[in-house]
């Protein structure tokens, strides 16, 4: 098939080949301007690499900003657990095993940062990194889709944009997940404009890397089918189409091969029966109600508005982005485990078509007109007084997105909790209590598995969540459970309780078995955690959320 570059963005057919005419990057400056004598302004070089620079800048300051206010949530424990076991860290080896649920790309790159001590902030600064690093890749998609002015505005949206900043200040897969997913599309658009093989096996390999970070992105292989399934003109021969699939492979197969190596096969076989058999966690409605905010319901409208106003521009690009989109959106919302990040890989494509729509607004003549008369130019050209109408659309929606992420990141107390969306208020606290305070060898009785992972990390005592199901179906393998608590109370195996209100908010039932437990051994508090709430008068008052209690038979 031959492939020949235009001006203009358009797919020829005949009946020998397919041609596919491209649309340019960028259109080349003119070699001379009035008044410039033939000499680009040493401005226009250098704007452009200015302002990625300092969209970089925003947000890095966004991911590190009191990046230490909060300890540990759960999930962010056991990576942050494996990443030191794999070290060789003496505080964790015997409380987080090397292989429990996902691969082990993301924490064999985090280990070196976890050989001594307690760290929790290094990794999170290793995050915050990689999405930065996110933000240059979506900078790169947008230009090289659409040009460079759209790959900036992309680049702005998604520094910004509340969804990814929360998560990339997490020691959490998804993160560095939607790195590599995001540079498999750049690869992916690469292959469809210049027809090269190399970029076909490029993106199926950096797909294998994707899923080596987290193995729920196998789902973003159903958007590449998608997007190739409806885009006949691509050529995708099928020894080609082999020859992208083995690389993808043979990334992945690093970690059922290591599994193997190590004798843990039966672990990766029981997490993958206990989520086919998991029970709902949040209802239907749990994404509609969470991820649009999240990634800014003027960043979404304008991307699906987009789609509509510009739709006579409608190419191979729109197609890929929401075929990109629609597979982990279609496929989460019909699994019945949600989970807030799980939709991230729909953050960059999502701002790519906001980007678009934002930078080809269009703007009534009428507008334009009363714009001029009210900077009183009125020999202003139509296209300048456009221009500012657009400028000034996309600064109200980037300060739409930028006063709910810096919000986010100063939040440090607060009596409530979504998983994925941050630290735990005072659960780092109480497991350095437990730590200082309680001898050795002691066990601890806790609400669920979430805060046990907590106490486990920070306190460094074997910890059991009481709501943990004996029933190997219905628990994660990774949990040990306690099936009969009542007997190691009564024979002083478990010396210490803690309860959490976040928890408590998720299982009233197990947080009053608990209490009964409590009542019946003698339960004394040693240790109360707080954070800053209100009472019914709106008067601030410390709400208890983290409560240890001593218990003897």
């Amino acid at each position: 098939m031959s492939v020949t570059r235009s001006s203009v963005g358009e797919v020829k057919h005949d009946r020998c080949a397919t041609t596919v005419v491209l649309h340019p990057v960028d259109q080349p400056e003119p070699a001379s301007r009035p008044g410039g004598a033939g000499q680009e302004r040493w401005w226009r070089r250098w704007a452009a690499p200015g302002a990625l620079v300092a969209i970089a800048a925003l947000a890095l300051l966004l991911r590190v900003w009191q990046l230490d206010a909060l300890g540990f949530n759960s999930d962010e424990a056991v990576y942050a657990g494996q990443a030191a076991s794999l070290a060789g860290n003496p505080n964790y080896s015997p409380f987080f095993p090397v292989f429990r649920a996902h691969p082990m790309l993301f924490q064999t790159l985090l280990s070196p940062f976890f050989r001594t001590g307690e760290v929790d902030v290094a990794g999170r600064v290793v995050v915050a990194v990689l999405g930065v690093a996110t933000v240059l890749a979506v900078h790169l998609l947008g230009a090289r889709l659409y040009g460079r002015r759209v790959g900036l505005v992309a680049a702005l949206l998604i520094a910004v944009m509340p969804y990814h900043v929360v998560v990339t200040r997490q020691v959490l897969l998804d993160g560095p997940m939607v790195l590599f997913a995001t540079l498999t599309l750049y690869c992916l658009v690469r292959f469809v404009q210049a027809q090269q093989v190399l970029w076909y096996v490029a993106a199926g390999a950096m797909l294998g890397v994707t899923m080596l970070t987290k193995e729920t992105s196998v789902v973003l292989a159903g958007g590449v089918y998608a997007f190739l399934a409806l885009t006949p003109m691509v050529r995708r021969p099928v020894r080609l189409s082999v020859l992208a699939l083995a690389p993808m492979v043979l990334a992945f197969a690093t970690h059922p091969v290591s599994q193997a190596l190590a004798g843990r096969t039966e672990a990766g076989r029981s997490y993958l029966v206990w989520q086919l058999f998991r029970r709902p966690n949040h209802s239907m409605g749990f994404y509609v109600e969470t991820v649009p905010a999240a990634m800014g319901l003027l960043v979404v409208a304008a991307a699906v508005g987009g789609l509509w106003w510009l739709r006579r521009r409608r190419s191979w690009r729109e197609t890929l982005l929401v075929s990109w989109i629609a597979a982990p959106v279609v496929f989460f919302q019909l699994w019945p485990v949600k989970g807030f990040q799980y939709l991230l890989p729909a953050a960059a494509p999502v701002a790519v078509l906001a980007a678009r729509a934002l930078t080809a607004l269009p703007v009534p003549e009428r507008m334009g007109r009363l714009l001029r008369r009210a900077v009183r130019s009125p020999g202003a050209r139509p296209s300048t007084a456009i221009r500012t109408v657009r400028a000034a659309v996309i600064a109200v929606v980037t300060l739409s997105l930028l006063g709910p992420s810096w919000n986010a990141v100063n939040r440090a107390n607060n009596a409530t909790f979504l998983a994925g969306s941050g630290g735990v208020p005072g659960g780092r606290e109480a497991g350095r209590w437990l730590a200082a305070n309680t001898p050795d060898g002691s066990v601890v009785l806790t609400l669920g598995p979430s805060m046990a992972n907590i106490i486990q990390y920070y306190g460094h005592r074997r910890s059991y969540g009481l709501s943990v199901s004996p029933n190997p179906l219905r628990r994660n393998p990774s949990y040990a459970p306690l099936p009969n608590p009542d007997w190691w109370l009564r024979h002083n195996d478990l010396q210490y309780v803690v309860w959490d209100s976040f928890s408590a908010g998720r299982s009233a039932f197990f947080s009053e078995r608990l209490m009964v437990l409590i009542r019946r051994y003698h339960g004394r508090v040693v240790h109360t955690e707080y954070v800053d709430g209100t009472d019914s008068t709106g008067a601030r008052v410390p709400v208890p959320v983290v409560i240890i209690y001593e218990v003897r038979p």
